[in-house]
């Protein structure tokens, strides 16, 4: 089993299913948001303040004389992330855009920029890599008629590809045009320049 988060309550949920569940799972953490704040209260760990200072009161140890200090957690409670259960982030009837992780971040600032043009997208943030969601892609394609699947993968042996093989496989003749995949480029490598590393993955621009 293979989760990926893209904000912190969810991989916060996904390690709680992960420990609970009797066989081995993956939860894959992207490096770009390990230091990135969870937008929103359902982006954030439960308990967590909205205030990102009153954490920091509540838990980061003052400077100096620290021998009477104790931290005070808030109260977090068990809220595990399902198997197999994609999220709907986004609603929208023009085209499907589905992704998971950072992808998955630019892919919701793709559409609030395409909002403006008056293109309607809805977002799917998958989650779960395997087992995965079908049933909600396949309810959110058929609304549409389009799917644009978004990673950071290269595009060669990419799981996107699986995607696409089933959508036409199983959608072919209920879509209105081909489905689309957006990955990243087939290069041995990402830069570590910015302008290198834009060039060789999804942005939101590009997206």
């Amino acid at each position: 089993k293979m989760f990926m988060p893209s904000n912190p309550r969810d991989a916060y949920g996904m390690m709680l299913s992960a420990i609970a569940d009797p066989n081995p799972v993956m939860v894959l953490l992207p490096k770009a948001l390990m230091r990135v704040r969870g937008r929103g209260p359902d982006a954030l760990i439960p308990g967590e303040p909205d205030d990102p200072r009153e954490l920091s009161r509540l838990i980061d140890a003052p400077v100096g004389d620290r021998s009477g200090w104790r931290p005070s957690w808030p109260d977090t409670a068990i809220e595990k992330v399902p198997f197999a259960e994609a999220r709907v982030v986004r609603s929208g009837s023009d085209v499907t855009v589905v992704s998971y992780g950072r992808g998955l971040v630019l892919c919701q600032q793709g559409a609030a920029a395409l909002e403006k043009e008056g293109i309607d997208v809805e977002v799917i943030d998958l989650r779960c890599l395997h087992p995965y969601d079908w049933d909600t892609i396949e309810r959110s394609v058929l609304k549409t008629g389009r799917v644009l699947f978004v990673n950071e993968d290269t595009e060669v042996t990419n799981f996107g590809e699986h995607l696409i093989r089933r959508t036409v496989e199983e959608l072919f003749d209920r879509i209105e045009v081909a489905p689309a995949l957006h990955a990243g480029a087939h290069v041995p490598g990402v830069g570590l320049a910015e302008t290198l590393e834009n060039a060789s993955i999804p942005t939101p621009g590009s997206v």
